[in-house]
């Protein structure tokens, strides 16, 4: 699966992932739905499950008016955490942790990022609390996972992979993917790992956009260092 539908379709067993408030209570971090109000803020606000509006609707909450005046059904709050924001994916053969590979965003305003760095480095810390949480937590699961933590926490997972830079990750690795899910084996032969960049080039909203000519896609894909160009849209869809 390379999104989130065919991943909650093809795995009923270990889909409750996508419950975010379950799986902030799996790791004992205070949260409710809307409609138990917190004792103690701030808290931070969301849907539960973000499947069509993504986080539409995320906030922090300062204080029990802030808190009344935007209660929506469908919505959580939690406690707010602080720390390191890392997305993370993971290579899991019946519940265990075969590879991990993490990724950290540059933000810019409105809950965007200017570039991710794919770091070539380990986080031993963050891995030893992650792999953890899934051997409890995911046992019989075969497959790619990702999560995003902040300060360690996991705050979204999602039984797929980041699907921006799989070429990052080194020459053989889409291969290893066939074959995890084919032969429920991790086969991967890592070469030397190297930190890379995902460049996302935000455009406004609201306009019609062509796709750039072909020639212009290869002049950008023969620059140094560039390994590859996607496409994430369709001119006939706004």
């Amino acid at each position: 699966p390379a999104d989130d539908p065919e991943a909650w379709a093809w795995n009923p067993e270990h889909a409750w992932v996508f419950d975010k408030l379950r799986l902030a209570l799996s790791q004992g971090v205070e949260a409710a739905p809307h409609g138990l109000a917190p004792q103690r803020f701030p808290v931070f606000s969301k849907p539960i499950f973000n499947f069509g509006g993504l986080g539409a609707g995320t906030r922090t909450l300062v204080d029990a008016a802030d808190y009344a005046r935007h209660a929506t059904p469908g919505h959580m709050w939690m406690e707010l955490l602080a720390g390191p924001h890392i997305s993370t994916d993971f290579a899991v053969v019946d519940g265990v942790v075969a590879w991990t590979r993490h990724a950290t965003g540059q933000p810019t305003t409105d809950g965007m990022f200017d570039y991710w760095t794919v770091h070539a480095g380990a986080n031993v810390e963050l891995e030893r609390r992650l792999v953890a949480w899934i051997a409890a937590n995911l046992a019989g699961y075969t497959g790619m996972l990702n999560a995003e933590t902040i300060g360690g926490t996991i705050i979204d997972a999602h039984l797929r992979f980041a699907d921006q830079w799989p070429d990052l990750y080194g020459s053989g690795w889409v291969e290893a993917l066939v074959a995890l899910y084919t032969d429920r084996a991790w086969t991967f032969r890592e070469p030397p790992r190297r930190d890379g960049y995902s460049l996302a080039l935000f455009m406004p909203n609201g306009r019609r956009y062509r796709t750039p000519p072909t020639a212009l896609v290869d002049e950008v894909r023969g620059m140094p260092g560039v390994s590859s160009v996607q496409i994430t849209f369709y001119e006939e869809k706004a």
